[in-house]
């Protein structure tokens, strides 16, 4: 994939932590893309560092932790210079995040109709009935039934699903070319996962817009997405379309995570269980593979640096067993 046509293009991203008196990177050089129109979904273990890096984008990082180098590329334009006055006017209009939790993420001081035209006056110009207008038809679009009532009810007065629902009308309003959703259906039962997955999919594919989806959930990913970015303690291990990923898992790590999933191809997954637990970021390898530890498949270069192999069209994989393929 051409990197000219990408919505979004994160270079040698590092983040730092500070915990325990110490700088820990716990988001360390990563790179990846999310080419125009295309859902890109980032999983890993809960740690990983999905969620840091959605920050990181927004520019909404926590003060305990700081961009430690790397480039974020909104349509060509580095994030990372932006000031704080700059980065404002982005958020909303060029990138729109939807939070895990909607009940937390919702003012629940106004209405939720409130909340939604607000976007529509700042980001048009609209008047206050434009506005509302606007704002009732979005919550009509996002399948929430008598949407002039509810418009005037609080997020409080929704379940989680139809909350859900009013933060993705509010990321849809925006007309934002990209989409950040993470792990958007967390606490939801299966249906109406599956039912806010799918009206993400619908209002993305009509605004034209791009998506980042992280999740730890492989069966999202995999219903969803149209590349994969694999992710193991601050490293992105494995990228590439999400078919070749699922059918040609080539980092052990990703291995391990298909070889968890029942799926009726298991034996072409070639996986291995993972055993232990996600490593303690202090106790991270300062070079080599940081999933040295866990891997069946270890060799003594693992604890060297780690080449980026291109094992397939648009298929990349950070692993010593394919450095004759770097």
């Amino acid at each position: 994939m051409n990197d000219h046509n990408a919505t979004l293009r994160v270079e040698d991203l590092s983040i730092s932590l500070h915990t325990r008196g110490q700088n820990v990177n716990i988001v360390d050089r990563i790179s990846f893309i999310v080419p125009e129109g295309k859902v890109v979904g980032l999983v890993g273990e809960s740690g990983s560092g999905k969620s840091m890096t959605a920050l990181a984008i927004m520019q909404l990082l926590p003060k305990s932790a700081s961009l430690a180098g790397g480039c974020i590329a909104l349509n060509g334009d580095d994030l990372t210079r932006y000031r704080e006055h700059d980065m404002q006017k982005v958020r909303g209009r060029d990138i729109a995040l939807i939070f895990q939790s909607s009940k937390t993420a919702l003012n629940p001081l106004m209405t939720v109709g409130s909340q939604i035209a607000r976007v529509y006056r700042r980001r048009f110009g609209h008047s206050r009935r434009e506005a509302w207008a606007s704002a009732v038809d979005m919550l009509d679009r996002v399948g929430i039934s008598r949407a002039q009532q509810r418009a005037k009810h609080f997020p409080h007065q929704f379940s989680g699903g139809m909350a859900q629902r009013v933060m993705i009308a509010l990321a849809v309003a925006c007309k934002a070319k990209l989409l950040i959703a993470d792990e958007p259906t967390t606490g939801l039962d299966v249906t109406t996962e599956a039912q806010i997955l799918d009206l993400l999919e619908e209002l993305r594919r009509a605004e034209g817009s791009s998506l980042l989806l992280i999740t730890h959930n492989l069966g999202l990913a995999a219903a969803h997405c149209d590349y994969i970015a694999v992710m193991h303690a601050g490293h992105i291990v494995e990228f590439g379309p999400v078919r070749e990923v699922f059918h040609n898992p080539t980092h052990p790590y990703t291995q391990g995570l298909l070889s968890s999933v029942a799926r009726p191809d298991r034996a072409l997954l070639h996986g291995t269980t993972l055993t232990g637990r996600a490593p303690d970021p202090l106790s991270l390898p300062r070079v080599g593979c940081r999933f040295i530890h866990r891997c069946p498949a270890r060799m003594p270069q693992c604890a060297q640096p780690v080449p980026l192999a291109t094992v397939g069209p648009e298929h990349t994989s950070y692993c010593h067993l394919y450095e004759d393929m770097v």
